[in-house]
């Protein structure tokens, strides 16, 4: 097959005037196993070396859900463009069917906030994506892991990796068992509880608000709205990953409050599926002063901590050589107004816990073009 996903190139309509040699298109949205046109980020791929990929994708100045805040893009963004990129490699540089399902292993990334910036026209984003550590069933493909690097205009974004297993739909129905069929699944899902108040959360409307408030300090419900039309785009059968990351940074949010932050790294494993007809909960502990290398851009996956928060660094922000303990969730850890802050988020569901997340975020104040 070909070793491009560049979409042919059409002339352009003649008008009056200067008109452009090419139309811009997205990769057919059956690739990113989205049901929505308009939720389609991706608009290239071409295989450069074996198992080295180039993906471009182009972000919207106002994403209905992904929502910019104070002049700068989601962080959400970046981690859906790397999910899209998923399904289109899977498809079609390593020919897996459609139909099989592609379920996140671990997943981590850092990224700079500067680079986030919104401008008067849709951002154009090049992921450049090495394949490692490929594993196969059967000359099928059962496990992948991507070392990414983002650029936005040449000038470095972020980094990324995700591993990822693959299974044959005979394979999945026999590991879900009654869980398999999406939409009985979905009708099962307990009843929408109320949100948090969106402000607290770093957002706009209470549509987009993923946690729902309990007795306990910070720890909520997952409000896992499956009308939602961007997180349930389709029917599913389990509670979709980027829904539990958006919680994960909605909890650091919550946590914080009212220090406005912009997440800028994470690191999980996802341990078990969140079930749609159980209650889950979410608690967040704000640990302070982030570990060597959180929040900071490395090379690659394999170069994790090559831009080390130092000692020193964090005795400036801090105060302290090592915070060593734990800061109460909902207390704001001491800062300078440009130092890191690392909490954990876990989420449990009857009684197991189903991901842990260490994330970092920067206080809104330290990033270039987003005072608040």
């Amino acid at each position: 097959m070909s070793t491009t996903g560049q979409l042919p190139k059409f002339p352009a309509p003649a008008a009056a005037g200067p008109s452009p040699r090419t139309l811009t298109t997205t990769v057919p949205k059956e690739y990113v196993h989205k049901t929505a046109l308009s939720e389609v980020l991706l608009t290239s791929w071409q295989e450069t070396a074996p198992d080295v990929h180039t993906v471009t994708a182009e972000w919207p100045r106002a994403h209905t859900f992904y929502s910019s805040r104070n002049q700068l893009h989601d962080p959400l963004l970046l981690i859906e463009t790397i999910r899209q990129t998923i399904p289109l490699l899977s498809h079609l540089a390593y020919n897996v069917p459609f139909g099989h399902q592609l379920i996140w292993d671990h997943f981590t990334y850092s990224l700079d906030p500067d680079v986030l910036r919104t401008e008067t026209a849709p951002t154009e984003i090049e992921l450049r994506i090495a394949c490692s550590d490929i594993k196969r069933r059967k000359d099928t493909l059962s496990a992948l892991t991507m070392d990414v690097e983002a650029t936005r205009n040449g000038v470095r974004l972020g980094t990324a990796v995700a591993r990822f297993t693959s299974h044959a739909p005979a394979i999945y129905r026999r590991l879900r068992g009654e869980y398999g069929d999406a939409r009985e699944a979905m009708a099962r899902a307990v009843p929408l509880p109320p949100p948090v108040a969106p402000h607290r959360v770093a957002r706009a409307h209470f549509e987009s608000v993923m946690l729902s408030p309990t007795d306990t300090r910070n720890r909520w419900q997952l409000r896992t709205d499956t009308t939602h039309p961007v997180i349930f785009d389709h029917p599913v059968d389990h509670a979709p990953g980027m829904l539990l990351l958006e919680a994960a940074h909605q909890a650091v949010h919550a946590a914080l409050h009212p220090m406005e932050v912009i997440p800028v790294g994470l690191s999980t494993v996802f341990s078990r599926y969140a079930e749609l007809d159980a209650p889950c909960w979410i608690e967040a502990t704000v640990l302070g002063r982030p570990e060597a290398g959180a929040g900071k851009m490395t090379k690659s996956g394999s170069e994790a901590g090559a831009e080390a928060v130092t000692e020193a660094a964090a005795e400036a922000v801090f105060g302290v050589a090592d915070s060593g303990g734990e800061v109460p969730a909902g207390d704001t850890p001491p800062t300078d107004g440009s130092g890191l802050i690392d909490t954990r988020v876990t989420a449990y569901q009857n009684g197991e816990e189903l991901f842990s997340a260490r994330v970092t975020a920067r206080p809104l104040a330290s990033v270039t073009g987003g005072d608040s």
